[in-house]
């Protein structure tokens, strides 16, 4: 009998990571692979547009789960995926393990779900640790570490964390980045889109800002501070930003329109799909972000990322890459800025196994896992 595996997708960031990791699968014999969309974003910029734009076949199955709060997103996406793999089950065509990758909510309920009914699950991205237990990514990583039993790490620190949380060294695996996977495959492509001459931008001339946290945007002070410092940079160095919707809101709710509308140097966009949206990060002088797969990027590009936050789950991207902790200072923040444009910020390297291969690694580890069961 083939060996199959359920994927699970929820949200943008598991888009980027799924693309190269199911071609790797699906290239392989005697492998059948089932790609579950558990639709927990429902904005077709933030999802569906992903899927034209990879490359990636559509789902499968389709849970439309969409939005709600933490614990009704959550349990909704246990219900459903359970439901898959027990209707599985009874049709004899079990799967052999599924795979989760990132950090979202649905990411912890489609591991609980497949750890209640005895599937065995793989976590893509395992170990990563803010420490911050505030941040729900956080805990959504340590309850999927917890219950996987294959642990696929992109960098050493999350090797490093889960034997210190007494994971047996068999079940962690260092494979490398699956997000510059794709990164570097879609790299030309995306350059030759017509972003930056639609929107009147030349290479290096030009910065890029996304903010969608709520320690960052739900705050008016906080939000109206970085706003302030971004369009006086914004005066030496046009900003583009594409908004998230809740970034959006906030912004109409505290009535802040009015400010950026009179800039014209700070441009508010829609959200874009993956290959325009890298159009832009890629040839940008420097990236503003709280996006923990942005700071990974920025580091493959070698962009400078002032990340506003006080922590990282992603400690390579600062240690060794182009990223830089700004928390939630302004000031550092228009610090960091003036660096970048004098010249003087920090150079960084791109971390080992972010070559492009990870997926590869990836594939084989899968196999090997569900061969020796």
């Amino acid at each position: 009998m083939p060996k199959r595996f359920a994927i699970v997708a929820g949200a943008r960031p598991n888009f980027m990571k799924i693309a190269p990791i199911l071609r790797q699968l699906d290239a392989r014999e005697s492998l059948v692979t089932t790609l579950i969309h558990t639709g927990q974003h429902y904005d077709r910029n933030l999802s569906d547009v992903f899927f034209d734009d990879l490359g990636i076949r559509r789902p499968d199955l389709s849970l439309n789960v969409g939005s709600g709060s933490h614990a009704r997103q959550t349990a909704d996406v246990m219900v459903a995926i359970e439901d898959v793999l027990v209707e599985a089950a009874k049709r004899n065509e079990p799967y052999d393990r599924l795979v989760v990758v990132g950090d979202v909510n649905s990411t912890m309920a489609a591991a609980i779900a497949a750890t209640k009914v005895h599937v065995p699950v793989a976590h893509v991205e395992a170990g990563l640790r803010s420490f911050d237990r505030s941040m729900p990514e956080e805990i959504n990583r340590m309850v999927t570490d917890s219950i996987s039993d294959l642990l696929l790490c992109s960098e050493p620190a999350g090797v490093e964390n889960l034997i210190r949380e007494g994971h047996p060294q068999s079940r962690v695996h260092l494979v490398g980045n699956v997000m510059i996977d794709t990164l570097l495959v879609h790299l030309e492509k995306a350059k030759s889109q017509n972003t930056l001459s639609r929107l009147g931008l030349s290479p290096q001339n030009y910065g890029v800002v996304t903010l969608h946290r709520p320690s960052n945007v739900d705050d008016p002070k906080m939000l109206h501070e970085l706003l302030e410092v971004l369009a006086g940079i914004s005066n030496q160095l046009p900003l583009v930003f594409p908004v998230h919707p809740r970034t959006r809101a906030r912004i109409t709710e505290f009535g802040f329109e009015s400010m950026l509308a009179s800039n014209a140097q700070l441009r508010l966009l829609d959200p874009m799909g993956y290959l325009e949206f890298l159009c832009l990060t890629s040839q940008a002088k420097v990236i503003v972000t709280d996006s923990g797969g942005l700071q990974e990027e920025s580091t493959a590009l070698d962009v400078p990322c002032l990340t506003m936050r006080e922590n990282t789950e992603r400690p390579v991207t600062c240690d060794e890459g182009s990223g830089t902790l700004i928390g939630q200072s302004a000031s550092k923040l228009r610090q960091q800025l003036e660096s970048v444009l004098a010249g003087t910020y920090k150079v960084g390297k791109c971390p080992t196994l972010w070559d492009g291969n990870a997926a590869v690694r990836i594939a084989d580890a899968l196999v090997g896992s569900v061969c020796k069961s």
